[in-house]
């Protein structure tokens, strides 16, 4: 009787379980994910003010959006700290043109995926949205081992570290330097100075101007001459004529 009863039990909590589990709505499957937002990752990091008003005031941001998000290349970008900006010298902005900082900005960006162990494989320089633009390369560096990846623009060396997203097909990582272009502060080749005159080379005397006088006539000046020398004669004649006579 008892274990009639104990059955009896085991059933009716089995069938109690069998209808609280029907009765507990299942949790919906994840969605797809939405699309890429290079802001809202750098908002996440919270310490990319400076770098994400350059990026949206110049559009950049949408460029970037729309590539990583309809492309298959991807995008690597090199996301300096508001520290970093803070420790550039002073001034050094403000020396830039309007052109230049839109310049500085697509120098932090690369128009592929790269993550940190293809970084240390790739041929130098990489190429950057800036590349191409302008006279210089404007392409970046990179060197190290392991996990330890450093890159340089050939004024400014920094590691690159905590990566904000590292998977394809963007690529978004920390620096704590801004990357200045060399190629900003190389010096333009003057301009060619005019050819100088050799040792003992004489500069060629102009060319006489043709004389607007008339030349003289020779034959007018020489039948004056004849006409005198007949008179002459002609007088000389006369006179001893009139003696003979």
């Amino acid at each position: 009787m008892a274990s009639h009863t104990l059955s009896l039990s085991t059933l009716t909590l089995l069938l109690l379980l069998s209808l609280s589990h029907a009765a507990t709505p299942s949790a919906p499957a994840p969605g797809p994910a939405g699309p890429i937002n290079i802001t809202a990752i750098l908002e996440d990091g919270s310490q990319f003010t400076t770098f994400i008003r350059f990026l949206t005031d110049n559009e950049i941001s949408d460029q970037i959006n729309n590539q990583v998000n309809t492309s298959t290349d991807g995008m690597t970008v090199f996301a300096p700290t508001d520290n970093a900006f803070s420790n550039l010298p002073a001034g050094t902005l403000n020396k830039l043109t309007d052109r230049q900082q839109i310049q500085l900005i697509q120098y932090h960006i690369l128009p592929k995926y790269y993550d940190l162990t293809s970084l240390l494989t790739v041929s130098n320089p990489v190429r950057t949205l800036l590349s191409g633009q302008d006279d210089g390369v404007y392409g970046l560096n990179f060197t190290g081992q392991a996990t330890q990846v450093n890159v340089s623009t050939g004024i400014v060396d920094t590691l690159i570290n905590n990566p904000l997203r590292q998977k394809k097909p963007l690529a978004v990582y920390q620096v704590d330097k801004v990357l200045l272009p060399a190629e900003f502060y190389e010096a333009k080749p003057p301009a060619a100075a005019p050819k100088a005159k050799g040792k003992g080379e004489v500069e060629a005397a102009p060319a006489p101007k043709p004389s607007k006088e008339k030349p003289a006539d020779d034959s007018s000046d020489s039948g004056r001459m004849m006409n005198v020398g007949f008179g002459l004669v002609g007088g000389v004649g006369l006179f001893c004529m009139g003696m003979l006579f």
